[in-house]
C-alpha cells in the first residue's frame, strides 16, 4: 500500500510500504477515506534532521473499518469511524476522567513504541480500537461537505475546542485568539459556541481572517509585537483580554498572550510548543494571577458533544479545508501548507 513518509526538513515521500495489518486482537484495520496534513506537520518539516529511514506522518483521518480484532466489541466491519489523533484504550483512569491523551496503554499514530503508522496512507492498524474509533452513522459516498467537517473531529475542531474549554470561555467572555490556522480559526468558532462576547483573532491573512469573521470573531488584529498588543489592548477597553487562545506554538505567540492578558485572566494553549523557555515569574504571570492551561486535546472526550450539530450541518468546521489532493501529491500539500497557499489540505487516498 501507499504510504507518506517524510526523511528530513522538506523531504516527503508518498513510498510502498507493506499493507497494513491486525496485529492483536484488540486491533482494528481501517482502509483510510480522507486525511490531511496539519499545521503541526510543518515542525518537523521545517526541522527534521535527516533520517534515511523516515518516518510515517499523518494523525487525522476518517474511514471504513475493514476488519477487526477477536476481542473488539465497539465498532465492526463496514462501520465508518472517527480516529482521533491519540490512541487510547477508554478504561484507564485518565481515559475515564477525559484524558484520553495520557491514556496509559495509548499513544499516538507514528510512534516506533506503540506500534503505529500513520493516517496519510491507504490503510492504517489502529490498535485499542474499542477505546479509539468513534463510529459516525454515514458512510463514504456521503456530501464532501460532511466528510470534511468530520475529519475536523479528528483534531483541529476538537483542540480549538479544548482551548475554549480550558480557557474557561463562556457566555459573556472577551477572547482573544492568537493564531489563523485551522486551529486558531476552529477556537474562534468553539469560542463563539460557548458564548464569547468579544473575539479577538489575531492573524494577518486576509482570507482566513475573514472565515474567522464568520465563524464568529469579532474584530482582527493583522499587527504583531508590541503594536499588535496595543491594540488589543484598546479594543478590550484597556485592560486585555480576560481569556487567551493560543493556537500557533512559538515563542512571539506566547509573548503575544502574556501581553493581552489582563490580570485574573487565563491562557491556554494548544499550539505544540517549539521553546522550552517561557517567561512564568512574578513580573508575567504570577503577579498578576494569570493562569496558565491548556495541552494536547483529548479530542476524544469531545467527539460525541460535537458530532450531532456537524451531522446536521448547524456547524460546518469543515470550511477550514481549501483544497483536497491525491495521495501522490502530498508533498505537494505540504508545500503548498507551508508557503501559506492553502490553510488545511485534505488528502483523498
Amino acid at each position: 500500500m501507499k504510504a507518506t513518509y517524510m526523511y528530513g526538513a522538506g523531504d516527503v515521500r508518498v513510498i510502498d510500504v507493506a499493507d497494513a495489518t491486525l496485529q492483536q486482537p484488540t486491533d482494528a484495520l481501517v482502509r483510510v477515506v480522507r486525511s490531511c496534513v496539519c499545521g503541526s506537520d510543518l515542525h518537523p518539516y521545517h526541522s527534521m534532521p535527516a533520517d534515511p529511514g523516515g518516518t510515517s506522518m499523518g494523525h487525522e483521518f476518517i474511514g471504513v473499518v475493514e476488519e477487526v480484532g477477536d476481542q473488539v466489541a465497539t465498532v465492526r466491519p463496514g462501520d465508518f469511524v472517527i480516529a482521533p489523533f491519540a490512541v487510547s484504550c477508554g478504561i484507564c483512569v485518565f481515559c475515564r476522567a477525559g484524558l484520553q491523551t495520557s491514556c496509559v496503554r495509548g499513544g499516538f499514530w507514528n510512534d516506533t513504541a506503540l506500534g503505529t503508522a500513520g493516517g496519510q496512507a491507504e490503510a492504517v492498524r489502529v490498535p485499542l480500537a474499542d477505546g479509539t474509533l468513534v463510529a459516525v452513522p454515514v458512510d463514504e459516498q456521503s456530501d464532501e461537505a460532511l466528510l470534511a467537517s468530520l475529519l475536523t473531529l479528528s483534531d483541529v475542531y476538537g483542540t480549538g475546542w479544548h482551548a475554549a474549554v480550558r480557557g474557561g470561555v463562556r457566555d459573556g467572555s472577551v477572547v482573544t485568539v492568537i493564531g489563523d490556522g485551522a486551529v486558531g480559526l476552529l477556537a474562534v468558532l468553539s469560542a463563539r459556541q460557548l458564548g464569547a462576547e468579544q473575539i479577538v483573532l489575531m492573524g494577518r491573512h486576509e482570507a482566513r481572517t475573514d472565515l474567522g469573521i464568520e465563524f464568529g470573531a469579532t474584530e482582527v488584529v493583522a499587527e504583531r509585537g508590541a503594536e499588535g498588543i496595543a491594540e488589543v489592548r484598546e479594543l478590550t477597553g484597556g485592560l486585555g483580554s480576560e481569556i487567551v487562545l493560543e493556537a500557533v506554538g512559538h515563542r512571539p505567540a506566547y509573548d503575544q498572550a502574556v501581553g493581552v492578558i489582563r490580570p485574573g485572566g487565563v491562557i491556554s494553549r494548544v499550539g505544540v510548543p517549539q521553546y522550552e523557555d517561557a517567561p512564568v515569574g512574578f513580573g508575567t504571570l504570577f503577579g498578576p494571577n494569570i493562569t496558565l492551561t491548556g495541552g494536547p486535546a483529548p479530542v476524544r472526550a469531545y467527539i460525541e458533544q460535537l458530532l450531532p450539530a456537524v451531522l446536521d450541518g448547524t456547524v460546518q468546521p469543515g470550511r477550514v479545508f481549501d483544497r483536497t489532493t491525491g495521495l501522490d501529491d502530498t508533498p505537494q500539500a505540504y508545500a503548498a501548507m507551508d508557503a501559506r497557499d492553502a490553510l488545511k489540505v485534505a488528502v483523498r487516498p
